[in-house]
């Protein structure tokens, strides 16, 4: 039987001693500030690190999180709010010394949160990384700065300041980890949804240059925009809440009162899901996201796919927004790729496949196709528990039914442990083009696993974050991350 007694376990890192919790094989220490509070006159400007703790810090429980309000209120994920200023934190999970798994030093996971830069939580119980732990990874979630705090670009301050969290959390990983038993030159970036879309940013930018050696992106996409059209909803925002589009005016509102607002605008506009997100045209993206690819990371091997329906579910009992299209109409926008899923999250898989095809490191490409009883479709969120091999998590049997495949947690997540490790797919390389090879993963009436090609036919150019077809399947309301 594991031992599920806890005890004090104590790390001494260059940012300090740092005391967590050791259950069985696995060390938690939640909630380590790797910034200064992003408060007072650091509220709008570039993080800035964390000195020396100056005593041991408790790092016992989850610390304050950006999320004040969430992105909608029914979603997939558990996303827990965490009150608190000191919400430039991270948590990592390790195997304990000394034990089976432990092979010190450990390949690093670093995982970023999705929730549409707006919300969203890294203290959900979906991204615990004992099942990495358990596999000889150091697993790392990270908070960063989302909604207007961390994406509206101000004409007085840095743009990109969530990226910007993102690149110095890095860092301290690059500095720290090695305390914990991770090996900081084999560090994967990965994410979803938004965090799968800040992934493939930092791929691109200039800036991240030896920050990470691997890359894997989970229903991420082009979610750039441009600057001067993300002024527009930001000039929009400041109207509403009675501010200057200033970082003098939005200081001035809470970061409750913001989210608030951005939502109600967001719905109000019909903006679409990302109404904030990545800007183009400073330091940290310089150039679209296509172009900075075709550039930058081509040393890193990256791994990226969607989940066969996102957004574009069909009818079932626990699906609070069942698609009003049958199941022939959603199988022929499919086909013809005009779903939101498909502009919105699966074309972008083929396009940076095709931008990086002359990239030494690689680019592997896979489609979760598990069709979830309870959602009437594979739909966006619901491979997160079968990656992280955590089909026993809160919230998993509302999302998944009550007997979701455990073989295929065990074969999905094995594949990721792997690339974690360094070891290249066992499925061949893709490089853009129609009939490109994937991994596929629990498509009805296949093996769960199964190599495949042309799942992402046709190549379909993504259409801006804020689009979304005037009429056909993927028009609906949805749940998200």
């Amino acid at each position: 039987m594991a031992d599920s007694t806890t005890h004090p376990v104590t790390v001494h890192a260059p940012a300090g001693t740092v005391v967590g919790r050791r259950t069985g094989s696995v060390q938690r220490f939640l909630g380590i500030p790797y910034a200064q509070q992003p408060t007072g006159v650091r509220r709008f400007a570039a993080p800035v690190r964390r000195g020396r703790f100056p005593e041991a810090f408790d790092a016992s429980r989850h610390g304050p999180t950006s999320q004040r309000v969430p992105l909608f209120a029914t979603t997939t994920i558990p996303e827990p709010s965490v009150p608190g200023d000191d919400i430039l934190n991270l948590s990592v999970v390790a195997p304990a010394p000394g034990t089976a798994t432990d092979q010190a030093p450990c390949p690093v996971l670093v995982w970023i949160h999705g929730g549409a830069f707006l919300a969203g939580s890294p203290a959900s119980p979906w991204y615990d990384g004992r099942s990495f732990a358990r596999d000889g990874v150091v697993c790392v979630t990270v908070g960063y700065r989302l909604g207007v705090d961390g994406f509206a670009p101000l004409p007085d301050a840095p743009a990109n300041l969530g990226l910007r969290d993102l690149l110095l959390a890095l860092d301290w990983v690059r500095e720290n980890i090695g305390a914990f038993g991770g090996d900081p030159g084999r560090v994967t970036v990965a994410g979803q949804s938004a965090g799968g879309g800040a992934v493939l940013a930092l791929l691109s930018s200039p800036v991240s240059t030896g920050l990470f050696q691997r890359a894997v992106s989970l229903s991420g996409g082009f979610f750039e925009r441009d600057a001067t059209m993300a002024r527009d909803f930001v000039g929009r925002l400041a109207e509403r809440v009675g501010v200057p589009p200033t970082r003098t005016g939005f200081g001035g509102r809470s970061v409750e009162h913001l989210q608030t607002a951005v939502l109600a605008l967001r719905d109000e506009l019909s903006t679409g899901i990302l109404p904030l997100s990545p800007v183009t045209g400073d330091d940290i993206l310089p150039v679209p996201l296509p172009e900075g690819l075709a550039r930058h990371g081509l040393d890193v091997p990256v791994l990226l796919g969607a989940t066969g329906d996102e957004f574009d579910c069909g009818a079932a009992p626990g699906n609070a927004h069942p698609s009003p299209y049958s199941p022939a109409e959603l199988a022929a926008a499919r086909a013809a790729g005009t779903r939101v899923t498909d502009t919105l999250f699966r074309a972008a898989c083929p396009e940076v496949a095709a931008v990086r095809r002359t990239a030494d490191a690689g680019t592997w490409l896979y489609s979760f196709e598990w069709p979830s009883p309870a959602l009437g479709g594979a739909a966006h969120c619901v491979d997160l528990p079968f990656f992280f091999d955590l089909l026993d998590a809160p919230g998993c049997a509302q999302a998944l039914g009550p007997y979701p495949p455990a073989e295929l947690a065990t074969a999905m997540h094995a594949d990721l442990v792997g690339f974690v490790h360094g070891r290249q797919p066992g499925w061949a390389r893709a490089t853009g083009g129609p009939g490109d090879p994937a991994r596929e993963y629990g498509r009805p009436g296949s093996p769960l696993v199964a190599d495949t090609t042309g799942v992402f036919d046709p190549v379909v150019r993504a259409e801006p974050p804020s689009a979304r077809p005037a009429s056909g399947p993927g028009t609906g309301t949805v749940e998200a991350c």
